[in-house]
């Protein structure tokens, strides 16, 4: 079968006037280059972006589906008795289970089986997801130097332009594990030396450098990139021990920490109703940053790995559309009729996907490897400060 690339601006195809593949390839980078010109660049990262160590939804929901059948008759009733309106939201579906503990927990008359059999359910959909992200992220080496060639291409940008801001709906570490592993900095709302907690105010910092000792004089760091983590992390847990913290959440730095425990409240999906109003902030500030970007004029977000599966993130996403006439949508998708964007004709939507030379090209290998821009203006000195610190190893 041919592969077919497919490059459309709206209902527009921008592909027609080209027969050979190449060429094909080549305008789409040129059309996104163009793209990171703009003021502010935004990432949407989904599921997609970790393909083949951390299942993307569909897989993850049918775990979670064989893992309850495996419960007590009682507690996989439960799970089979609710009715989602997307089927692998997740959200939603932990979000009916912890009002349901909640009114159980809040009856004059206890109810005690029911509440055990909710909680039971809760414990073993958390314990399967949190299982199936936290992976050691070492052995799957391929996925992380995708990551890592990610952010060498997208970090360095001029000063005179606002630092990349990455959304992820993912909470695997591989983000992290790529930006330590290349010195780059980033932000991602947890402040701290020993023990780092949430502060939704350091989304609003940045990095600077002194460019003169005899006088405050300091310009931003340029390689740095901004992280939302707006479905939470699995190095995210409840965390009242700093009692000058409103957000009682921390983040757990160590590896070896990392544990799934069914009184820690690790914070893996955004389900406002788990606690109180400490637990539903994260989510809440996440979700307004993310709103708020999108409302900046002359901006741009490229959706990678995302399958529309979250009606809060979608809704936010039809909004900038609606409000910010400045504003541009890249998808690397091939939508189907059920996501609304694929039935809007509007120029200021693009949509990428096809297949060249048996590659995916709406992928995130490929869409690094060929159509992120380096932006990188020092690529050769780092190069040779690269080589110096290998060769000094190598010499030990």
């Amino acid at each position: 079968m041919t592969d077919i690339i497919n490059f459309r601006q709206g209902s527009t195809d921008l592909l027609s006037e080209y027969d050979e593949d190449e060429k094909k390839i080549d305008f789409i980078k040129s059309r996104i280059t163009e793209l990171f010109n703009m003021k502010n660049i935004y990432f949407l990262f989904g599921s997609g972006t970790s393909n083949g160590a951390i299942p993307v939804m569909k897989d993850l929901f049918a775990k979670v589906k064989a893992n309850v059948a495996k419960l007590a008759k009682e507690q996989s009733a439960l799970f089979d008795n609710i009715k989602l309106k997307e089927e692998t939201d997740f959200e939603e579906l932990l979000g009916i289970l912890y009002s349901q503990k909640i009114f159980l927990e809040n009856l004059t008359t206890p109810r005690d089986v029911e509440l055990n059999n909710c909680k039971k359910l809760i414990a073993e959909i958390e314990k399967t997801i949190f299982n199936e992200i936290n992976v050691d992220i070492e052995t799957y080496s391929k996925i992380l130097e995708v990551y890592k060639k990610f952010y060498q291409k997208v970090s360095l940008r001029n000063r005179d332009l606002s630092r990349i801001n990455i959304f992820t709906t993912n909470n695997d570490l591989f983000s992290e594990t790529a930006l330590d592993s290349i010195n780059i900095n980033y932000i991602n709302g947890f402040i701290g030396g020993l023990n780092k907690f949430f502060n939704p105010a350091f989304f609003n910092y940045s990095f600077s450098k002194r460019m003169d000792t005899s006088i405050d004089k300091y310009e931003p760091v340029e390689n740095m990139v901004y992280l939302y983590k707006i479905h939470g992390s699995i190095n995210w847990i409840e965390d009242k021990s700093n009692k000058n913290s409103f957000f009682d959440i921390s983040e757990v730095v160590s590896k070896n920490e990392i544990l799934y425990k069914e009184d820690n409240n690790v914070l893996i999906y955004p389900t406002p109703t788990k606690q109180d109003k400490s637990l539903g902030s994260p989510y809440t500030e996440l979700f307004r940053e993310f709103q708020k970007k999108l409302l900046e004029p002359h901006s741009v977000l490229f959706i990678i790995g995302y399958g529309f599966n979250d009606s809060h993130v979608n809704n936010i996403i039809h909004q900038a559309l609606a409000t910010n006439s400045s504003i541009n949508i890249v998808i690397f998708k091939e939508l189907n009729d059920k996501i609304k964007l694929s039935k809007i004709d509007d120029s200021r939507v693009f949509k990428i996907w096809g297949k060249y030379k048996g590659k995916k090209i709406n992928y995130f290998d490929f869409i690094t490897d060929n159509f992120i821009p380096d932006v990188n203006q020092y690529k050769s000195s780092n190069d040779i400060l690269s080589r110096f610190i290998e060769n000094i190893k190598a010499s030990k």
